[in-house]
This record gives C-alpha cells, structure tokens and sequence, in this order.
C-alpha cells in the first residue's frame, strides 16, 4: 500500500504505483524489473562527456559558467573505456517530481568496489527533467563502462508538506 508518512523513504511499491500515474515519477526506463531496488530505483546511463573548459561559480544568482564538454563514443559493443579523471553523465530516465517528494542518488555499490563514484546533486520537489551528474574515475587501470548500464540508485522521500515547486536553471533539461 502506498504510504503517506512525511519523511518516510518510498519502497519499490511505492515507486511502481508512482511510475504507472500521471505524469509518471520517471519515463524512459530501460528495463523497470530489474531497475526497481526495494528503497528506489537505479538509473541507467544515456551518455558520457569529458569536461573540456573551466567553469565558474560565483556569489551572485545566476554567476555560474558551465564546462563545456566534449562527447564520448561508445564503441562496437556499446561500451567506452574510461581513463581516470572527471566526466559528465547523463541519464536515460527522465524525472517528474510532485511538489511532496525529493531524491538523493548515490552510486552503485559495485562501482565503488572498481575505484569510480558518481556524485550528484538533490532532486528537489517539483523538478523535471533528465538529470546529469559527475562520475569519476578513481581507478589508476581505468574503468569500462556499457552504455545503459545501472549507475545510480534514487532514493525518494516525501516531505512533510508539498513544497514549492522547482523553478532552476535546470527544469526540462536534456528533454
């Protein structure tokens, strides 16, 4: 049954009734069985870019440059080897979040097991879009990565009361 506690983590339960509404919490998976883990659900990769230009963060709203990247190729095999470093990720899965619900992601266990972690930014309430994170290649051997492989679980949580909705630079990105 689905929960309606404030604060509480939404079960595989929860995430498959949410998918199957409209809008869906998530569309574009690429395979819902095996995404679906019991406290969220993992998200696949779409693409792979290297950072090729500085960025800047300043104090002002809106003082902000973006790196500019340069695409990576998959090869034969739909697969790209990494040499360490930084890379921009990009998601298959595009997110509709209601105005009660957030999303953490954290990487793969199995990726930090191989020396590469993916560092991400909070989902807020309210936010669509297909999102991007920052993988890095810790791994002195590289790393060999299989487009669409699962490379992030989001965990989703409701908030206490719907918040007010997501209104950034990055709503509808990358759809």
């Amino acid at each position: 049954m689905f929960s309606s506690d404030a604060g509480s983590v939404l079960t595989r339960d929860d995430i498959r009734e949410l998918i199957n509404q409209s809008p869906p919490l998530l569309e574009g998976l690429v395979n819902i069985e095996q995404q679906l883990q019991q406290n969220g659900i993992d998200l696949t990769l779409r693409s792979i870019a290297r950072p090729v230009t500085p960025g800047y963060m300043g104090a002002a709203a809106g003082g902000r440059v973006i790196s500019q990247v340069t695409p990576l190729v998959f090869d034969e095999n739909n697969c790209v080897d990494l040499i360490p470093g930084p890379y921009i990720i990009t998601f298959n899965e595009i997110v509709h979040l209601p105005r009660n619900i957030m999303a953490l992601g954290r990487p793969r266990s199995s990726l930090l097991r191989c020396g590469v972690t993916i560092g991400t930014a909070v989902w807020d309430a309210g936010y669509e879009g297909r999102s991007q994170a920052l993988l890095v290649v810790h791994n002195d051997q590289g790393f060999r990565l299989q487009q669409n492989a699962r490379v992030t679980q989001l965990v989703f949580l409701r908030l206490t009361s719907d918040a007010e909705a997501y209104h950034g630079k990055y709503q509808n990105e990358n759809i």
